[in-house]
């Protein structure tokens, strides 16, 4: 969230966000949460005075009595002064819920090259990479082909736990495990430390890591508990420091995060949506950074770089697009996705999301480091660096060949072991 003392000192560049975003409601709650602030202050400093004030009336009730003078006013203003505090608290406790309602639901102010736009449509091309693959044949629905070469299981997967579930099996299994040894070498030798973190997150936690009215709807809750399936790793590895403050010569904190995610979404039923790409359940290794601010946007584009490369190095056609206003979210200043060719659909399709979160987990989980004798907020920066199942998906489209076989990526050979998979006798 938006720390408080950057909105009073900054109204007009949050306002001028807003009107950015076109998000109208929220300027009337950013008009409001200054209003309240002012008499959230205000009463508190007129609450520490009814509590000196209390307790300075009992010494002068002491001193009148020794003086043998009168004390039935001062020992009725004693009398009103608890009933007066009582309500000062009641009051002071409402005003801070609702500057925490609005200060949890406002968006990050977003970086000045976000291009305005309503939605998807409007996100800008920045780059694209790689000459789309030619096929002399008619492409078949990876979902359709893996499952004819016995490479997996949709039908099955949707009969014991339901659509949007799959089994892999053999050599598109070892595929899998091939992506995420490949990706984690990768960034391990970059210096990111590889973190598997927990599947789970209370909920106080995770609404410091995001806005759940853009997750809630998709998570998966443990009943009769306070627990969450995570969506990604980015959620538990940002929660990792919560309440932590760093020495600035601790900063930055790079990690590569490997994670199940859990996420209820699910598009069409199609053919060529079933299978790998909008699932229940997938594998992702994620990039996590903490810095110092002024370091942020170096590190955004180092995050980008680093997803590029590995789509460049298994040799898959895609573009980089920034994320309009319209389309960016709560959390995010800046957001780049890289979209995959996927030639039977012949379009683009998203299969890395990399943002620049500025202080905004920062400061709704208290992470901070030391600069001089001042304590600030760190920036927190996320990406995915491979997501299995799209990449997967991936592959199989643009690798596919006449026979129905799928080649293997050179830089995943090693892994995988062979050059063909789904090669039939």
């Amino acid at each position: 969230m938006l720390d408080i003392k950057f909105i009073r000192e900054n109204p007009e560049v949050v306002r001028k966000d807003l009107e950015k975003r076109n998000e109208k409601e929220k300027l009337e709650w950013l008009d409001d949460l200054l209003r309240s602030d002012v008499e959230y202050r205000k009463l508190l400093r007129e609450n520490q005075k009814l509590r000196q004030r209390r307790n300075e009336i009992t010494d002068e009730i002491n001193s009148l009595k020794k003086q043998g003078k009168d004390i039935k006013e001062k020992i009725q203003e004693a009398k009103e002064l608890p009933d007066k505090i009582k309500q000062s608290d009641d009051k002071i406790e409402e005003l801070k819920n609702k500057i925490e309602y609005y200060l949890m639901r406002l968006p990050n102010t977003l970086h000045e090259t976000v291009p305005i736009g309503k939605d998807s449509n409007d996100n800008a091309v920045v780059k694209t990479f790689g000459a789309k693959p030619k096929f002399d044949f008619e492409l078949k629905p990876h979902g359709e082909l893996l499952q004819e070469l016995g490479l997996a299981n949709f039908e099955k997967a949707a009969e014991v736990s339901g659509h949007g579930f799959y089994y892999l099996i053999g050599d598109i299994a070892l595929m899998e495990l091939a992506l995420v040894n490949f990706t984690v070498d990768f960034l391990v030798k970059k210096d990111y430390v590889l973190v598997e973190p927990p599947l789970m997150l209370r909920r106080k936690p995770y609404e410091g890591v995001t806005d759940l009215k853009d997750f809630e709807t998709m998570m998966y809750k443990i009943e009769d508990g306070d627990l969450l399936l995570i969506a990604t790793s980015e959620h538990p590895i940002a929660a990792m420091l919560m309440n932590e403050t760093y020495d600035e010569k601790q900063l930055p904190l790079k990690f590569v995060g490997l994670s199940p995610c859990f996420r209820k979404e699910l598009g069409s039923h199609s053919i060529d949506t079933r299978g790998l790409f909008r699932v229940h359940h997938f594998n992702k290794i994620e990039q996590f950074i903490f810095c110092k601010p002024e370091d942020s946007w170096t590190f955004h584009e180092e995050l980008l770089s680093n997803a590029e490369a590995l789509f460049q190095k298994i040799k898959i056609p895609y573009r980089v697009v920034n994320i309009c206003t319209g389309d960016i979210g709560t959390v995010a200043a800046k957001k780049y996705d890289i979209e995959a060719w996927f030639p039977r659909e012949n379009l683009y399709r998203e299969v890395v999301s990399c943002s620049n979160c500025t202080s905004y987990q920062a400061v709704r989980l208290n992470i901070k480091y030391r600069k001089g004798e001042e304590k600030e907020y760190v920036h927190t920066l996320n990406s995915t660096a491979i997501a299995t199942g799209r990449a997967l998906r991936a592959i199989v489209e643009n690798y596919q060949q006449k026979d129905g076989s799928i080649k293997v990526p050179t830089v995943l050979q090693k892994y995988v072991g062979k050059k063909v998979i789904g090669k039939r006798a």
